[in-house]
């Protein structure tokens, strides 16, 4: 089935559109996540480090957000929204690496 132009359009725009901002993540569960396949650590002592990381991920992400290419935005949101997790350190890592590879 060929793909008509006025959906790529469409579509480009909600990439663009999506990366206007920091996309907001529900890292409390993306933690507990984390927390369930990780050892050694206590269960409080994980999810506790793990929500302060996303924390302070998303502040650094928010202060720098718009010195990141926006097509390095819309690929690294994308990539994040694979496997139902994202991550914010994630996201800043993926920013971070895209921009030392230029």
């Amino acid at each position: 089935m060929p793909i008509s132009f006025s959906m790529i359009v469409l579509n480009s725009q909600l990439i663009v559109a999506v990366a206007d901002g920091v996309p907001n993540f529900d890292i409390s569960r993306s933690c507990k996540l984390d927390v369930a396949a990780t050892t050694g650590l206590s269960v409080d002592q994980s999810m506790k480090s793990c929500v302060n990381d996303e924390q302070k991920a998303k502040r650094q992400l928010a202060s720098q957000w718009s010195k990141f290419p926006a097509p390095g935005r819309a690929s690294c949101i994308s990539q994040e929204s694979i496997g139902g997790t994202p991550s914010y350190v994630s996201l800043l890592t993926c920013l971070q690496m895209g921009q030392w590879s230029r």
